[in-house]
């Protein structure tokens, strides 16, 4: 495997751990699968939906979503809402997050900086 071919496998994992905390972050209103995926992809963060509509029914599975259908269209849409529980468990997501972030700055540095914090 060469250089390329590792950054890319390392980049897919690091997405695919954040891509979860990228929906739960718009679904505080309805949205449907297709204008998830442009939303996301308008905020910088490409998701296909080969890959978000499985996303959504495992996370509505597991109750961090509600969904409803909207028939009043030609084409019926199913849209999706943060559950209660979806609410609560994003928040201590994004606390996570948050300490993570700080972690990870301090192992690496925050670019401007020098190596171990040196002036």
């Amino acid at each position: 495997m060469n250089e390329q071919e590792h950054i890319d496998k390392l980049m897919l994992e690091l997405r695919r751990g954040t891509i979860t905390i990228g929906v739960l972050s718009q679904l505080s209103s309805p949205q449907y699968g297709y204008s998830l995926v442009t939303r996301l992809n308008d905020k910088g963060v490409q998701v296909e939906p080969g890959t978000l509509y499985p996303l959504l029914r495992r996370l509505e599975k597991q109750g961090l979503l509600d969904s409803s259908w909207d028939t009043n269209e030609a084409r019926p849409r199913k849209y999706y809402v943060l559950s209660e529980m979806g609410k609560s468990v994003y928040e201590k997501l994004c606390e996570e997050w948050e300490n993570m972030v700080k972690s990870l700055e301090e192992l690496i540095g925050v670019k401007g900086e020098k190596e171990n914090g040196d002036d």
